[in-house]
């Protein structure tokens, strides 16, 4: 066996590879971000034996037998559970990302110390940190299961740690921009060793059937750092974000092969690591809300759980040509849109005023079901009319005015009731029936109804 080395180049920041250096990647179009590696190819005489290929079934595997858990199992962390869709799958392999210093491994050691409550094998492996950092970690957490910690870069001794562990069974890799292997010839955290090394722990983690939670380093732009190839070989990408407060920890599934990507879990973060937040709505909701116009609820939904959500706008006079327009956690031209509507439809001119809205608690809306919650809040701040403290809104809005049901209404009814209010304005299609048991449901069919609902308020 003989070994040579291959000379290439790659893009640091989409991971594609070229022959030859260029100065401008032709995938992503970014400039100086080829990089050169030095890759140790080995050659020898191929086996003249034949393998023998079998073909396997795919065989129904009943899920309600005693073999349940050999399959997925609980991690114990419901927040984590939700956005994992059930909890971990054997075999599988997850990405976890986030910015420094938001909890990741914070995060990853209570996950190790809920494993290992279970019986199950458990593996830390740090390569940014030292042994006594992680003790005092652990030790401020009240961590005393029995979670195994290794501290190491070499791709070797990880391959040779994992394979003494048993299934079912987890392991972390705390970074995998630390890791690097003998056989690529570059520093760790380059293009070709995150390549390499991911691949060899995702083979031997499936090989083994044990659960691989990989942390990665974000970039100044926000996303994963290294090639965008790393995503696709793993099963699941998680993303660790914080709100605007820094309080609350976000965690949302970007990819996942088990499960959805609309799931959202939510922690606090504390001093003795990161709490579950039961209840999200108490973070978008005002706990003491004044009697002042231009606020309503929202009535929203995140994944299969109901959302209560605060959204705030301010209309004021404008005194230059063109009236400013702002929209913070929603989307602009939807923004511009609902003002074109209420001109429109109902008369409502706010086109020459300045038009702010704001979806508190800092978090971002998708849902179309918001429009009916803007235009309620516009139209509160227009004619300065408060709105009542016990009402919720949703509800989509199309360019003919009309209001139009959105999906899982029941849910977010269910939620509005639970948490004490009492009228929800919706369009509730005819044919479909809502369990409401104390709570009165509105049902509207176009804008021009709000203004006469509001006023009898």
């Amino acid at each position: 066996m003989k070994k040579s080395l291959k000379q290439a180049y790659s893009c640091t920041n989409c991971g594609q590879d070229y022959k030859q250096w260029v100065g401008k990647c032709k995938t992503c179009n970014e400039w100086n971000c080829i990089e050169e590696s030095i890759i140790k190819i080995t050659k020898g005489n191929k086996s003249s034996v034949k393998t023998n290929i079998s073909f396997n079934d795919l065989e129904v595997i009943n899920t309600t037998s005693s073999d349940e858990k050999t399959i997925r199992y609980s991690t114990n962390i419901s927040e984590l559970d939700r956005v994992l869709g059930g909890g971990l799958v054997v075999g599988t392999a997850v990405l976890l990302s986030g910015e420094p210093g938001i909890g990741k491994s914070t995060l990853l050691l209570q996950l190790c110390d809920s494993i290992a409550k279970k019986g199950f094998a458990t593996c830390y492996v740090t390569g940014e940190e030292s042994i006594g950092q992680i003790r005092v970690r652990a030790q401020r957490m009240k961590v005393k299961s029995d979670v195994k910690v290794i501290a190491t870069t070499d791709m070797d001794e990880i391959v040779s740690v994992l394979k003494t562990m048993t299934s079912p069974g987890i392991a972390i890799i705390d970074s995998i921009q630390t890791i690097g292997s003998n056989e690529v010839d570059s520093s760790p955290g380059s293009v070709s060793q995150v390549k390499a090394c991911t691949l060899e722990l995702v083979n031997s983690a499936k090989m083994l059937g044990i659960c691989l939670v990989i942390v990665g380093h974000i970039n100044k732009e926000g996303q994963i750092a290294g090639p965008k190839l790393l995503e696709h070989m793993v099963d699941v990408v998680l993303s660790f974000e914080s709100d605007n407060t820094k309080q609350y920890r976000i965690i949302r599934g970007l990819k996942n092969r088990y499960g959805s990507t609309n799931e959202m879990g939510i922690f606090e973060m504390s001093n003795i690591g990161l709490l579950e937040v039961q209840n999200p709505s108490k973070i978008f909701m005002p706990t003491n809300r004044p009697n002042i116009s231009g606020s309503c609820i929202f009535a929203g939904i995140e994944g299969t759980r109901g959302v209560l959500i605060e959204v705030q706008a301010l209309v004021a006079p404008s005194y230059i040509p063109t009236p400013r327009r702002a929209a913070i956690g929603w989307d602009y031209n939807r923004l511009s849109m609902i003002i074109a509507i209420l001109n429109a439809r109902i008369g409502v001119n706010i086109m020459d005023k300045e038009v702010y809205l704001n979806v508190a608690g800092g978090t971002k809306i998708s849902d179309t079901g918001l429009d009916l919650a803007v235009v309620v809040a516009l139209l509160s701040a227009h004619k300065n009319i408060p709105i009542s403290h016990d009402t919720v809104f949703v509800g989509e809005i199309g360019l003919l005015g009309e209001l139009r049901s959105i999906s899982h209404l029941d849910v977010r009814i269910k939620e509005a009731v639970k948490l004490g209010f009492k009228n929800v304005v919706a369009a509730v299609p005819d044919k479909m029936k809502i369990d409401h048991s104390g709570g009165n449901i509105i049902n509207i069919k176009h804008i021009r109804e709000i203004i006469p609902l509001l006023l009898s308020k």
